[in-house]
């Protein structure tokens, strides 16, 4: 593997991030309207502390990874928690430590921010990605329900 850089996500990145994320939202068998992508984009890129703040991954001058992830408050902490939301990786790079080196830069963020517990949700199916949570993550006893 060639130079991996992990940083903050820029305005010249627009359409290498439009790229990727749609990369996940079809691998969650999903789609959202160009103005999510344009309100998204924007807020990533925004100062406003409520809103997502995303890492992309860098490779030999590449965009091949994102990862979008927030702080909210929490009822049982003082402290803020992160919320790991979108985490993704080209294909072409998967098994390469690009997923690691994402979580691991929001890892560091969250520490930071003293924000002292980050967590994130996937599908049951997505038994790639979990062979790496599982190393560097716990897994949750919680169950998710959505409304209906």
């Amino acid at each position: 593997m060639g130079d991996l850089v992990i940083r903050p996500l820029e305005a010249r990145d627009r359409e290498d991030w439009a790229r990727l994320w749609t990369g996940y939202l079809q691998f969650y068998e999903t789609s959202v309207a160009p103005e999510v992508y344009d309100s998204t984009f924007a807020r990533l890129l925004g100062d406003d502390p409520r809103d997502f703040n995303c890492f992309v991954a860098e490779l030999d001058g590449k965009l091949v990874g994102l990862t979008h992830y927030l702080f909210h408050r929490h009822a049982w902490r003082i402290e803020e928690v992160c919320y790991l939301q979108d985490l993704y990786a080209d294909p072409a790079v998967r098994g390469t430590g690009v997923g690691r080196a994402l979580i691991e830069a929001v890892y560091a963020a969250a520490d930071a921010h003293g924000a002292p517990a980050v967590y994130w949700l996937t599908q049951e199916f997505n038994s790639t990605a979990r062979q790496l949570y599982d190393r560097i993550g716990k897994v949750s006893p919680f169950i998710r329900y959505n409304r209906k």
